[in-house]
């Protein structure tokens, strides 16, 4: 693994992004075999790890490493679906596993796995709570995240899935109003609880950056002013920059201070889509920009090595909160409604997860009769 070293020559720019800055870096990806390759990334200060249905379409279509398991599991009469799942969590096992002393050390701040439910289940509320309890279940380790999106339908799942002691990667969070909806669920289920003791449930809300800058820059390119067209580039870090500001306003307070002697930990921020889309946007711009306490970066490997070799290390998630409304309004002004741009977004990227997850269970079945012809 390559990167910047600090001057004692073992340790790399995440750790004083962890230790200097209180920001966890985790690591947008995961595929087999797990064992050999996430340990390099752990000891260059990688905290955790995320995984969506496109990183495992592309692990398991890729990779020959599943083909015994998946023989094995169709053989004993297991479905295409249950054997993709079969495969997931046992890669998630071993990530948890690789991942436990940080996670034990860390008092359960850090550690965490995250696996998704399907994304067909999106938008019903029912089968995705049993989803994700059924998930959590499977993989059978306390620093397992699951991961719900941000839908209208499923945040009644975040409140139920968090009250069960059940910890939870609320993710496709594209707008302040999403992103509010989620901190209340969250709330309402630490509340609803009927645990004594709420510390060992944690979340984290993963805020996408890059999609939002491609999907406002081609909005301010129809409207093709000179302002317009000087704000491309700087809607998703200013929508971020606000969307903590939001965070630290919700989590104070007699509501949160009630909670809190109870043990419960706030719900982080967690970037999310941070590999830069635009060729002519610098490629640490997501990560360099959105620095800060009590949050996640959870980081592609294209964007992990552009960071890790010439990223900026200074804290600048509220260096400039004025410039940051500033560009938010000013796109508002313009005609784009940011609710609008969110909604757009979850059903551009639900899309995409769904066609990944289809794609899979069909190259899976082609697999399978590959290797019974062998």
């Amino acid at each position: 693994m390559s990167g910047r070293m600090s001057s004692n020559g073992d340790r790399t720019i995440l750790h004083d992004l962890y230790e200097k800055h209180s920001q966890s870096p985790y690591y947008d990806n995961l595929s087999r075999p797990v064992s050999d390759l996430l340990p390099p990334f752990i000891v260059a200060g990688i905290r955790g790890v995320t995984s969506n249905p496109a990183i495992f379409e592309k692990a398991i279509i890729l990779s020959n490493a599943y083909n015994e398991q998946l023989r094995n599991l169709l053989e004993s009469g297991k479905d295409l679906e249950s054997a993709y799942w079969e495969m997931v969590v046992k890669d998630i096992q071993y990530a948890c596993k690789l991942l436990e002393p940080i996670y034990n050390e860390s008092n359960g701040l850090d550690g965490y796995v995250s696996v998704e439910v399907s994304p067909k289940l999106a938008n019903n509320t029912k089968e995705t709570t049993e989803a994700a309890k059924l998930l959590h279940k499977k993989v059978g380790f306390p620093n397992v995240y699951i991961k719900i999106p941000a839908t209208k339908e499923s945040i009644p799942s975040i409140k139920e899935v968090i009250s069960h002691g059940i910890s939870v990667n609320v993710t496709l969070i594209f707008c302040l109003s999403q992103y509010e909806a989620v901190i209340d669920a969250y709330l309402d289920g630490l509340e609803a609880s009927e645990m004594a003791d709420l510390s060992k449930i944690s979340s984290a809300a993963a805020f996408y950056i890059s999609r939002v800058d491609v999907t406002v820059d081609k909005k301010l390119e129809q409207i093709g002013t000179s302002e317009a067209l000087d704000l491309r580039g700087k809607a998703a870090v200013a929508q971020a920059v606000l969307a903590y500001q939001l965070y630290r306003k919700k989590f104070c307070g007699p509501r949160w201070e009630r909670l809190e002697k109870r043990g419960a930990k706030k719900q982080r921020l967690m970037w999310a889509s941070t590999n830069v889309k635009n060729a002519a946007y610098p490629d640490t711009l997501y990560v360099d920009s959105l620095i800060g306490p009590d949050t996640i970066s959870t980081i592609p490997p294209q964007a992990l090595a552009a960071f890790m070799e010439h990223g900026s290390l200074s804290r600048s998630i509220d260096s400039n909160v004025s410039e940051a409304e500033g560009v938010y309004n000013a796109i508002e002004r313009l005609g784009i409604d940011w609710n609008c741009v969110g909604s757009e977004l979850e059903h551009q990227v639900l899309d995409s997860f769904t066609k990944c997850f289809d794609n899979v269970l069909h190259c899976l079945k082609a697999k399978h009769r590959d290797l019974i012809s062998i």
